[in-house]
């Protein structure tokens, strides 16, 4: 079965499944302890519920007219 997710995803103790959340910028690690959610380790392992996609872009309609949307 093929892998559904990037292979190029940036290690960070945030979404490692070692790592539960203590605050917004801390995680507890079962290995390293309490770190940065910036940081990461050699027992980084990659839980895809933990991770929080960016936000999707809005459209500003102050910035553009209805007819640059017409046909």
């Amino acid at each position: 079965m093929k892998n559904p997710f990037r292979k190029d995803i940036e290690p960070r103790c945030a979404y490692c499944a070692n790592g539960s959340a203590v605050s917004e910028r801390e995680v507890a690690c079962s290995r390293k302890g309490v770190m940065d959610s910036a940081d990461s380790c050699r027992h980084f392992r990659y839980d895809p519920l933990r991770r929080v996609p960016p936000r999707p872009a809005s459209l500003d309609p102050k910035a553009h007219s209805p007819e640059e949307f017409s046909l």
